[in-house]
């Protein structure tokens, strides 16, 4: 049985658990902002600047999020990046395309302050717009310098334990190069959410396509959510 607070903090349904980074403006969970401003003094050295651009997402946001999606009044798009007539589209299918590039609600990393997305601000030509697309952190795209050099740093276990979760396609989520965990706070988060725990927070609120999520909870799980044991650094602070 999960205390109440800890149960918040799961489920991004408080943000007590997180502080602002003075830079982005963001929240992130105090550990996971100690990590980055160690990696950040590293690439500001190394002529990059790195930059939060989204950290702790909350549960009501995400479920804002997902809605808008399922409803028709955000894009959904497929794994090139391209808008899906989702008309055309069974619920089950429509829910998968949804988890390709956006978390469920209650299951996002985001929640726990641990996770979030970068950029290199120094790559930035005035009034660019941020996507976070594939094509901007490819190994030749604008933020393609720093990636290269943050490989680097993650292979050499210097990254102070940030990881990337989707750094590879395993069948789920789409890779997401610009996404870090903070793995030591992740990883105990993870173990807490389990299906069950999942499934009966979803019940509790108005999501559209639940009745398919929850019928489909398994799979989705397995494919969206739990990032396997190999993914997480080795050598991970204390």
């Amino acid at each position: 049985m999960l205390s109440a607070p800890l149960q918040r903090i799961l489920f991004g349904l408080t943000d007590e658990h997180v502080i602002l980074d003075p830079v982005s403006g963001q929240l992130l969970h105090p550990e996971a902002l100690v990590a980055f401003q160690r990696l950040r003094r590293d690439a500001l050295d190394a002529g990059f600047d790195p930059r939060i651009v989204s950290g702790f997402r909350s549960f009501e946001r995400q479920r804002t999020i997902w809605n808008g999606k399922a409803q028709g009044h955000r894009p959904v798009l497929d794994s090139e990046g391209l808008a899906l007539e989702i008309s055309s589209l069974q619920p089950r299918d429509l829910v998968m395309a949804i988890l390709r590039w956006s978390a469920l609600p209650g299951a996002s990393r985001h929640h726990w302050g641990t996770d979030f997305d970068m950029i290199d601000a120094a790559a930035l030509p005035a009034g660019y717009d941020v996507q976070l697309t594939p094509q901007e952190v490819a190994d030749d795209g604008i933020f393609g310098p720093f990636h290269l050099w943050l490989d680097q740093r993650i292979t050499a276990s210097q990254s102070y334990g940030l990881f990337r979760p989707f750094a590879l396609d395993r069948g789920g989520v789409a890779p997401e190069r610009w996404h870090l965990s903070y793995a030591p706070r992740a990883r105990e988060l993870q173990e807490l959410l389990t299906i069950e725990r999942l499934q009966e927070q979803l019940r509790r609120c108005d999501l559209a396509l639940c009745d398919t999520v929850c019928e489909q909870l398994e799979e989705i799980y397995t494919r969206f959510v739990w990032v396997p044991d190999h993914c997480y650094p080795t050598n991970m602070p204390l």
